[in-house]
């Protein structure tokens, strides 16, 4: 355990990277010429190596494995074939990255301090509680309280799952009110995510904020914290990519196109029946065939085939991949007020949405406007009745909270959220679900099981440890 957690962790980053279409963010002269002494490299130029390591953290197996155990896409060959089946192993899951890159974040915070500068410091705390959020929120009880200090605790504790979300709260209100400060060294050029721009990362800490308290059914926080958090598209949290093959290209491309192809997609999962099951169908408001389009194109790697669409879509060599964004906010504070019972509230939240969406936004590309419509929802339509109630729930509450689970489902392909969701809407009150079949067997998958790395080097680890189909505490 205590290798994960050294900071001198630029060498393991810049290598890893230079195989994973993202080196070519990473050029400055201060790192390269000393690979190995990242506690003498200037903090802004450490924000850009870290935000590399936020990047693939997004982007990576963990996030095709979460995917795929919501059933947004479906493994079809080879290892993502047993993915998808839940057969998985400790070996088949690791922190070498998840936690070096949390380590250089706390490093930045360290560096800051020294040079009086809290907006910088507001910023590494976002990171670090991005890199934490992934981990507890697929994992259960991980290490935080320990962490990141491998000298004083070469065997850090696992913290129990909720302490731990208690943790990122009380991070992120200190990342917020370091960001508030008014002067500070300007990173435009580090910061490949929002330019320097410290208004935008205070919003993206709300809307972590209010992930985390939807998480734990704290509705009426989640809702505040919403209600402050990433306010228009233009705030959303985007990785972008180029199209150089093996400098700067998508990684979701790199396995789609490139390494894996046929490996992972659309045939068998259920995304397609549910955005099929929104077009041409009884509400008359909403049609997702333009955006199914831009997620999914037939026959690209066989004649019967749904595959990831790498053409003109969601998938290209330069799409840009998200980490927060304005839809997840919106949807958050449509479902937290939803459960509040502030329908008026919900609807708007939701409607918000259907505006980004009838315009053809998502994640930073444009869909086509040929069968793409969402129209704005109004009380009516949730009714038992109504156009937007198609399990004829006799609650409106019912009917509108499956159209805002069903919106973020859809939203968070490709995103860990997704499963995240998938989990926790079979405690949430009143419960909704989305009728997604399991690949195989009668059991759920519940978390990702501790690397064997850890298993075997860290005697804090629990012990035995859960297996996949184990519920962590959080989604009980």
């Amino acid at each position: 355990m205590k290798n994960i957690f050294k900071l001198k962790l630029i060498p393991f980053l810049l290598i890893g990277f230079i195989f994973t279409s993202c080196s070519h963010l990473f050029e400055d002269d201060a790192i390269t010429s000393n690979p190995n002494s990242v506690t003498d490299v200037d903090v802004r130029t450490l924000l850009s190596g870290t935000l590399l390591g936020i990047s693939i953290l997004h982007e990576d197996t963990d996030v095709r494995i979460a995917s795929m155990w919501s059933r947004e896409v479906n493994g079809l060959a080879r290892a993502h074939l047993g993915f998808s089946q839940y057969i998985v192993a400790s070996t088949n899951f690791s922190w070498t990255t998840l936690y070096p890159v949390g380590g250089q974040a706390r490093l930045i915070q360290e560096k800051a301090d020294q040079i009086g500068d809290k907006r910088l410091k507001g910023v590494g705390e976002v990171i670090e509680a991005l890199v934490i959020t992934k981990a507890t929120s697929l994992y259960g009880d991980v290490p935080y309280s320990q962490a990141f200090n491998a000298e004083k605790f070469p065997n850090p504790v696992f913290d129990a799952q909720l302490d731990v979300y208690k943790k990122l709260q009380t991070t992120l209100d200190d990342a917020i009110l370091n960001l508030s400060a008014t002067t500070g060294l300007s990173f435009v050029t580090q910061d490949f995510i929002y330019k320097g721009d410290v208004s935008k990362w205070k919003k993206a800490a709300y809307t972590l904020k209010a992930r985390l308290y939807l998480h734990t059914a704290n509705y009426q926080l989640a809702a505040d914290a919403a209600k402050l958090g990433i306010s228009d598209t233009s705030g959303d949290a985007l990785v972008p990519h180029g199209k150089s093959q093996n400098v700067d290209t998508n990684l979701n491309y790199d396995f789609f196109k490139v390494k894996f192809t046929g490996d992972v997609g659309f045939n068998g999962a259920y995304l397609p029946i549910l955005m099929n099951s929104r077009i041409n169908s009884a509400n008359t408001k909403t049609n997702e065939t333009a955006l199914f389009k831009f997620f999914a194109t037939p026959n690209l790697t066989g004649s019967v085939t749904l595959d990831p669409n790498t053409l003109d879509g969601a998938f290209t060599n330069d799409a840009p991949h998200p980490i927060l964004t304005y839809y997840e906010n919106q949807l958050t504070l449509a479902e937290a007020q939803a459960r509040l019972g502030t329908q008026n509230e919900a609807i708007a939240a939701l409607n918000t949405v259907r505006v980004g969406l009838n315009s053809g936004y998502m994640n930073g590309k444009i869909f086509s406007n040929v069968g793409r419509q969402y129209d704005a929802y109004t009380s009516a339509d949730f009714l038992q009745a109504g156009l937007a109630n198609p399990n004829n729930f006799s609650s409106p509450q019912m009917s509108l909270l499956y159209e805002i689970i069903s919106q973020r489902y859809i939203v968070f392909l490709m995103q860990y959220e997704s499963f995240n969701d998938y989990r926790r809407l079979a405690s949430a009150l009143p419960i909704v679900q989305l009728p997604i079949p399991l690949s195989v067997g009668s059991q759920k998958p519940q978390r990702f099981i501790y690397p064997e790395t850890e298993i075997n080097t860290n005697p804090n680890t629990p012990s035995p440890a859960p297996n996949q189909f184990t519920k962590t505490t959080v989604f009980k």
